[in-house]
């Protein structure tokens, strides 16, 4: 699968998503872009996940038409996150167009 990393989640997840390719927006030149534009721009480059750490995107986002998928993992600490990795790679795997996985990582 092709994965877009929003802004502000960590790039050290990308190592462990070794079966995927995985860009940036910012590598992908969207770093400013809104949600609703980035949701576009992705799909329209043919990205099948978003992975972010806003939590708050799908009660923004109309998600029923969409052909890309969000997994939102709402922290960005490496230290919060490095306990759920195992988490995080089963959602993108398991992601499908048009739906919203949160991966609940609490904070300390």
């Amino acid at each position: 699968m092709l994965v877009l990393f929003d802004q502000g989640t960590p790039v050290g997840i990308r190592r462990y998503l070794e079966h995927h390719s995985v860009k940036t927006a910012l590598e992908q030149g969207w770093s400013t872009l809104e949600n609703g534009d980035l949701l576009r721009e992705a799909e329209k480059a043919g990205f099948d996940v978003l992975l972010t750490t806003d939590k708050n995107m799908v009660y923004q986002q109309n998600l029923s038409q969409r052909k890309i998928a969000i997994v939102s993992i709402g922290r960005n600490r490496w230290s919060l996150i490095r306990p759920f990795l195992d988490q995080i790679v089963k959602a993108v795997d398991a992601a499908k167009p048009g739906t919203h996985v949160i991966v609940d990582i609490p904070g300390r």
